[in-house]
């Protein structure tokens, strides 16, 4: 429908009217009222109304053991509503979300909306050719024990990553501005240790320094870290909201990709009544907004997310269906190198593998811990079993004495 952006709903109710709902929804969320209107009026109000475009019932079956609910979609004028994320999400689930037992799936913005959006300054492929990398999963490590280390200790612990032969490097999302690790201090000390483990490896590495402050210091704060050296940002964008991450990856002086971090989706996700569906959550309004690299919990690891929402949100991240650039899907927590050829093989080659605990505790430390996933990826694409690649790399050896190897 050309002028309307869509939403789609899954409503819980065992004896309600569904098609009553979804007029209620549609009316309710736009003009406010209908029926009661004179004609006149309606005549002027009518561009302003929402349409109901489905009602998708699904009955319980004859056991009891399940429930009865609609997927509704309803469309959305957009004259109703400003070019930006939070103007949308207002419109279509502000009110509704406190409505009983009602979940938004999807959102389809028209294209004049999406228009407004650039969307990522890099986007998987971006960053992959800062990288040089372009013929395997890039591997990505995540700092561990930050809290109360003093800037030599994070060099310390940077290099140790960096000389493991890692793509990308990532803050811990709790790193926040502190006496003991200052934001321009810490960036460079860890690009001198990136520096410094380049001359071993002969790799690029992109190290994604957290992004945080009052909000409206966000901008001055990014290019405090950019002018330190900083060629990466990670961003806690749930705290923020989508329209802080818009900003910041539309700002033409913010030249680094963002990686955007999951913290507080565990808020609005997981329940099958409430919230917004995590393919729409981490991953279409991720790459809408501009993230260059979206992280999520895998199905695999210590937080876990359904195997069926975890591929929804990769496909919404890397389809075709948005002007946005695609972007690189993380699948994070509880990640170690045994993982690597289920992850390939659900994920393909377009992921980031991405691990804190995988690099940290491997028995040889974090170096080792990097070239055991290295190795693992290198396996795989070799289509050689992780197990027969260990006879002759130690580091994916002990990784695998350690963890284990998972195939399903």
């Amino acid at each position: 429908m050309n002028g309307y952006s869509t939403a789609t709903y899954r409503v819980f109710d065992e004896q309600a009217d569904f098609e009553k709902k979804a007029l209620g929804i549609a009316v309710g969320l736009t003009v406010g009222s209908w029926t009661e209107l004179p004609e006149t009026t309606k005549r002027r109000m009518e561009k302003h109304l929402g349409q109901v475009v489905s009602i998708d019932v699904h009955e319980p079956d004859s056991s009891g053991g399940d429930e009865r609910y609609a997927d509704i979609t309803i469309a959305y004028p957009d004259i109703n509503f400003s070019r930006d994320l939070p103007a949308l999400l207002v419109t279509a689930f502000g009110k509704l979300s406190m409505d009983g037992k009602i979940k938004l799936l999807d959102l389809q913005p028209s294209g004049e909306f999406l228009s407004a959006f650039p969307g990522p300054k890099f986007g998987a492929k971006g960053v992959r050719a800062l990288l040089g990398v372009h013929d395997r999963p890039l591997v990505m490590s995540i700092f561990k024990s930050v809290i109360g280390y003093d800037l030599e200790g994070l060099r310390e612990q940077f290099l140790q990553q960096a000389l493991g032969g890692v793509d990308l490097i990532k803050d811990d999302e709790i790193l926040f501005e502190n006496p003991l690790s200052p934001l321009e201090k810490r960036v460079n000390v860890c690009q001198e240790a990136a520096k410094q483990a380049r001359e071993t490896t002969g790799q690029q590495l992109i190290y994604f320094t957290n992004l945080t402050g009052p909000t409206f210091k966000l901008r001055d704060n990014a290019k405090r870290a950019i002018d330190a050296g900083a060629n990466g940002l990670l961003f806690n964008v749930l705290a923020y909201g989508f329209d802080a991450l818009a900003e910041l990856a539309a700002d033409p002086e913010i030249r680094v990709p963002i990686a955007a971090h999951p913290a507080m989706a565990g808020a609005v996700y997981p329940s099958p009544y409430h919230g917004i569906a995590a393919p729409l959550l981490l991953g279409k309004l991720m790459r809408i907004a501009g993230a260059d690299l979206s992280l999520f919990p895998s199905p695999y690891g210590s937080v876990v997310m359904p195997k069926e929402e975890n591929l929804a949100v990769r496909d919404s991240l890397l389809n075709d269906k948005l002007p946005q650039a695609p972007v690189f899907p993380v699948p994070s927590a509880g990640i170690h190198p045994g993982l690597v050829p289920l992850i390939l093989h659900d994920f393909g080659p377009e992921v980031v593998v991405n691990a804190g605990g995988g690099v940290h505790g491997h028995p040889g430390g974090a170096a080792a811990g990097g070239q055991a996933f290295r190795q693992a990826v290198d396996a795989v694409r070799s289509g050689v079993s992780l197990e027969a690649y260990a006879e002759t790399h130690p580091e994916l050896r002990s990784a695998i004495q350690r963890w284990g190897v998972r195939t399903s």
